[in-house]
């Protein structure tokens, strides 16, 4: 029983539920009393080890594209599966053998971030594979459903309570993956909070598909690849010094005006299917008169439009930003492995007047300025910015307090990732949920039908509902 440690613990938490589910009740949804929903049970904590060690401990420096996060919060995803089996004990200990079988091939998060603090009042940071462990937890909500998750507008307030390590700094930093598995009363949510210093969503997802096929075959006879080297330019020293305090260096983009009032976020998950996408791509294409928009860019250019069209609240004058994840892999010359480990993608941010963007032909004119900036990205604008970074480090920090308000989105995850392809024995995923509630997030994921895309919204509620109510919006879903 090496592969585990034993931590004794009996906790209880509590995750009140909001009045979303009386709001979705008056629009005819079926949804229980809040009391039905109001536990989440902590069972037991325990650490699970790789199946296999050595004694080595490995240090592994970090690039300004790891360091980029250590000032927000965590990923945080979860599995939603549909499992009625009667002997869920079994299950759990499976899952804990396979997640040991999994963290042999993945050193990195058993492992510990270290910031380390220089006489010169610099800090440097890098990883230790130490192999302590990753925390498992197994929880129940005697009184949740799976129906209870799926069927609301509004995502219940439930799910968070279902995620480890809630309001966790990447800086914090222990430790970096956590596992919490939750029994319902039809079902089973699995889910991860990983330290964005560590990896990125597709590494995320890349550990995710590998435990799951593990877990599926039963013998653990897989052998998943990552690599886990970060990728280093020759000009630059390692380790990269820097100086650092929670409320230093923020990331250089365009920012709009700040709130003056502080906005308190919820989450809604909106389905838009294949043909209704393509639709999107082609009015995109048409109004821009340029057919090399993606389907992605003409999706979150149209979620962003109508945000902004809902925020009775902003002029057409001010300035809306959305940012946007640039993945780097494949830009790089030569590419950098498919199964890089680690963070490999920049932040890029769109600016506009809210007027132009919501006004005649904006989807074409958001798309365009969308893929213009991606476009820029080319291999010696990233080395450049790159070195910049390591002379100037910039932090980036999530639309926080005010950013609920629409004025600035910051879209994450991506529909690329295979997310329904995670079965662990007991069949397919039948919906994915996020943990945090970040003000201004758009979550991407790949819908259940094929081609389709589930975008997951964390707003105030006085623009989710509006969104919700738009027709121009609804109408593309």
């Amino acid at each position: 029983m090496r592969w585990v440690k034993c931590v004794t613990v009996v906790i209880f938490k509590l995750a009140h539920i909001t009045k979303v589910e009386d709001l979705n009740e008056s629009k005819g949804i079926k949804v229980e009393s809040k009391t039905t929903m109001e536990t989440v049970r902590v069972v037991s904590t325990i650490t699970v080890k790789a199946s296999s060690e050595t004694n080595s401990v490995e240090k592994i420096d970090l690039t300004p594209w790891d360091l980029q996060f250590l000032q927000i919060g965590t990923i945080q995803r979860g599995l939603l599966f549909l499992n009625q089996d009667k002997n869920r004990a079994s299950q759990i200990r499976h899952l804990q053998h396979s997640l040991s079988s999994a963290l042999a091939f993945f050193p990195l998060l058993s492992g510990r971030l270290v910031i380390f603090r220089h006489p010169d009042n610099t800090v440097s940071s890098h990883i230790v594979c130490d192999h302590k462990g990753v925390p498992f937890v197994h929880a129940v909500a005697p009184n949740t459903a799976v129906a209870h998750i799926v069927q609301p507008n509004y995502v219940p307030s439930v799910v968070r309570a279902m995620f480890p390590l809630n309001g966790v700094k990447n800086h914090q930093g222990q430790p970096l993956l956590a596992v919490q598995v939750t029994e319902l009363l039809d079902g089973v949510f699995i889910a991860l909070t990983i330290n964005h210093v560590v990896a990125d969503g597709k590494s995320l997802w890349r550990f995710v598909n590998s435990w799951a096929q593990i877990s599926h075959s039963g013998d653990g006879s897989l052998k998943p690849s990552a690599v886990p080297e970060r990728f280093f330019l020759e000009t630059v020293h390692r380790p990269i010094r820097f100086l650092f305090t929670k409320q230093q260096h923020q990331i250089q983009s365009p920012s709009p005006s700040p709130s003056p009032t502080l906005v308190v976020p919820i989450m809604r998950v909106f389905h838009f299917t294949k043909q209704k996408i393509t639709e999107l791509k082609a009015k995109a294409r048409t109004e821009a008169g340029y057919d090399k928009i993606s389907s992605l860019q003409a999706l979150v250019s149209h979620v962003w439009r109508c945000v902004i069209g809902c925020c009775r609240h902003i002029e057409e004058h001010e300035e809306v930003v959305c940012m946007l994840p640039v993945g780097v892999r494949a830009r790089m010359v030569p590419a950098l492995p498919e199964d890089y480990f680690g963070n490999a993608a920049v932040i890029g941010g769109v600016g506009m007047k809210a007027g132009e963007l919501v006004g005649k032909g904006g989807l074409g004119k958001g798309a365009l300025e969308m893929n213009k900036m991606i476009g820029l990205h080319t291999c010696e604008k990233l080395k450049r910015e790159y070195e910049g970074w390591v002379r100037s480090p910039r932090l980036v920090a999530l639309p926080c307090g005010g950013g609920g308000d629409g004025r600035l989105l910051a879209v994450g995850s991506s529909p690329r990732f295979d997310v329904y392809g995670n079965d662990f024995g007991w069949g397919k995923p039948v919906a994915v949920r996020s943990g945090g509630e970040v003000n201004g997030m758009v979550s991407l994921f790949a819908g259940v039908e094929e081609g389709s895309v589930d975008v997951e919204v964390t707003l105030a509620y006085e623009i989710l509902e509006a969104l919700g109510n738009e027709l121009h919006f609804v109408h593309a879903c």
